[in-house]
């Protein structure tokens, strides 16, 4: 292999290993103001957007182990997301990206993996339907808060009939 794609093989397969996802998009007719855009958006979830060639993006797979890309995904314009520590947030801005209306079909999910899971299109749409890392963790504080709070109140109620019962019964030893 020539030292230039040696060199591209190994930087694409760095990307791949920087983060526990990966999402393969295909682009048609996307400006380099919609990429821009694009990449300002991904910046945000700490993401980063790369155009790779195919066959490069195959080896670099191959050598980070990934599982194997369907060589019918692998076909037209290609580029690869990853980075950051939230996938939902990455598909979040690429769902909002493809939703816009002046850029509906520039942009187009092709391929996916999440730790050793293979996703397809519609498992990172769903992916990106999810709530937020912050507000699942907020969720998570609340359950585990309420819970608490519950069973200080079950205890508390316990102790409290302890207390009662017991002047109960000091009442009526000393009524009788």
């Amino acid at each position: 292999m020539r030292e230039e794609k040696k060199f591209l093989t190994e930087e694409v397969r760095e990307h791949i290993e920087k983060s526990d996802y990966l999402y393969v998009t295909g682009f048609d007719r996307l400006t380099v103001g919609d990429v821009a855009e694009l990449r300002k958006a991904l910046r945000n979830e700490a993401a980063e957007y790369h155009v790779v060639k195919n066959s490069t993006l195959q080896l670099a797979a191959k050598e980070a182990q990934l599982p194997e890309i369907d060589l019918g995904v692998l076909k037209g314009t290609t580029a690869i997301v990853s980075g950051g520590k939230n996938p939902s947030g990455v598909a979040k801005v690429l769902d909002a990206f493809m939703s816009d209306s002046e850029k509906e079909g520039k942009l187009s999910i092709k391929w996916g993996r999440l730790g050793a899971r293979v996703l397809h299109p519609n498992d990172i749409l769903a992916l990106s339907k999810l709530p937020s890392l912050d507000v699942l963790r907020a969720q998570m504080l609340s359950l585990l808060q309420t819970a608490l709070q519950q069973f200080l109140a079950v205890c508390n109620a316990a102790a409290q009939s302890f207390v009662q019962l017991l002047n109960a019964y000091g009442e009526k030893r000393q009524a009788g």
